[in-house]
């Protein structure tokens, strides 16, 4: 099968979004599995990386790897200013006013963490609430969890209705006078949701509550304008923005992180230690302790130059056509149920086949070349929301095809044949 067909070319002529081509730039999507064309359709987990971030990854450690910040030596002068160039990079790709507002981190579960533990012990206390939403992954969940322990704050939730969308309503009830930060996901990871993140920021800033908002699963998929939200903290990881794993960004307004304590201690984070005293380094290296991910960040630059350099209007034409087309196919299919229904969705179908364990079926759909997500992808509150264990999860990027769309229908045929 070839995996650009017919369908797809006549996209492109639609689009203007040359996906043929786009495939080329992927070499991991150019092989087999289990003797099947790969189809790889995990992307909400982690997205594959071009050849140009490939080869930055090369490049740094064939080149100029060196420890940053506190050396004199060439080596560590081109490795400081990569890095610093890398902080610029992501502060005009998410529209930040300064770039010592841009904090590199291990990745959104860190950035959340760092602002639950540092910002949360700080300015929580007993009574004080903080809100979240009933979609949320389990790393915007636990670390208030903890926070909310230590302080005496109280955590509350934005229930969600069967379509997989926040009531907003009940939000308006929820966010309150004692409310002091609101923490949701822009995009849920588990059923594709887009939330309405400007009315929930409106809601907050009504109370003078602050925003972190989660945008792990929305920057593979569109832009962000931290200025035009008016949110306070934005998070997302580089490993699913084409980038490298273990790398991400901690967005925050100046005036707030310069107010925050650090998060942890050690080299780089200080400007004197004796013991006596430390004082600490200005933002960000206050919250950056250790040697980073130097070339992780370097190569997130890449990544995101890559990203920045396509037509996003295309783009994201095309995924939406994906995902109406994946939707109609997998309608056809009997007993097919599907979790997540929103109106606004990035291309994500989370689905049971009714009767059929969702392993089960990811492990047949392996056997024929397609990778899927199975299981409760931790957001566990929302499979016991709808009472089941976990779902099917197909995530879609712009280097996908319909041919490959097609190819995961046969496998689904296939299994439903062979566990019935």
């Amino acid at each position: 099968m070839s995996l650009v067909s017919d369908k797809d070319k006549l996209m492109i002529e639609s689009t203007g979004f040359d996906v043929e081509n786009i495939r080329k730039d992927f070499p991991i999507l150019h092989q087999k599995v289990n003797g099947k064309p790969l189809v790889y359709f995990d992307n909400g987990a982690t997205s594959q990386k071009p050849q140009t971030v490939i080869d930055a990854i090369s490049n740094y450690y064939s080149s100029y790897n060196a420890n940053i910040h506190r050396g004199v030596h060439h080596l560590s002068q081109i490795a400081t200013s990569a890095y610093e160039e890398a902080r610029e990079e992501v502060r005009s790709y998410l529209n930040a006013s300064k770039k010592e507002e841009i904090v590199f981190t291990k990745g959104t579960t860190e950035g959340i963490n760092l602002v639950a533990h540092s910002w949360g012990r700080a300015n929580l206390k007993a009574g004080d609430e903080v809100v979240i939403s009933a979609m949320e992954h389990h790393a915007n969940i636990v670390p208030w969890q903890m926070v909310c322990e230590a302080t005496g704050a109280i955590l509350k939730v934005i229930p969600i209705d069967n379509k997989g969308e926040l009531i907003l309503s009940d939000a308006e009830k929820l966010i309150t006078e004692k409310t002091k930060i609101l923490s949701v996901m822009h995009v849920s990871n588990a059923l594709g949701s887009i939330n309405p993140i400007e009315d929930l920021i409106c809601l907050a800033k009504k109370v003078n509550a602050l925003t972190l908002i989660d945008g792990a699963q929305a920057v593979p998929h569109f832009m962000v304008d931290v200025q035009s939200l008016d949110c306070d903290f934005y998070v997302f990881s580089a490993h699913k923005l084409l980038g490298p794993t273990g790398v991400g960004v901690l967005y925050g307004k100046l005036e707030l992180l310069e107010a925050m304590p650090p998060w942890q201690g050690g080299g780089d984070m200080i400007k004197e230690v004796t013991f006596a005293k430390t004082t600490y380094a200005d933002v960000p290296l206050k919250f950056e302790a250790g040697t980073p991910n130097i070339e992780g960040c370097i190569v997130m630059a890449e990544a995101i130059r890559y990203w920045r350099a396509l037509d996003h209007d295309a783009i994201d034409k095309y995924e939406q056509a994906l995902l109406s087309y994946a939707k109609e196919k997998l309608s056809e299919i009997d007993g097919m149920i599907f979790y997540g229904t929103a109106e606004k969705k990035v291309p994500v179908i989370s689905f049971l086949l009714e009767g059929l364990h969702p392993y089960d079926v990811g492990f047949i759909l392996d056997k024929h070349g397609v990778a899927v997500r199975t299981g409760h992808h931790c957001a566990q509150p929302i499979m016991d929301f709808y009472g089941i264990p976990g779902t099917i999860r197909a995530s879609f990027s712009f280097y996908n095809t319909f041919a490959e769309i097609d190819q995961m229908i046969d496998a689904l045929h296939l299994a439903k044949r062979m566990l019935s």
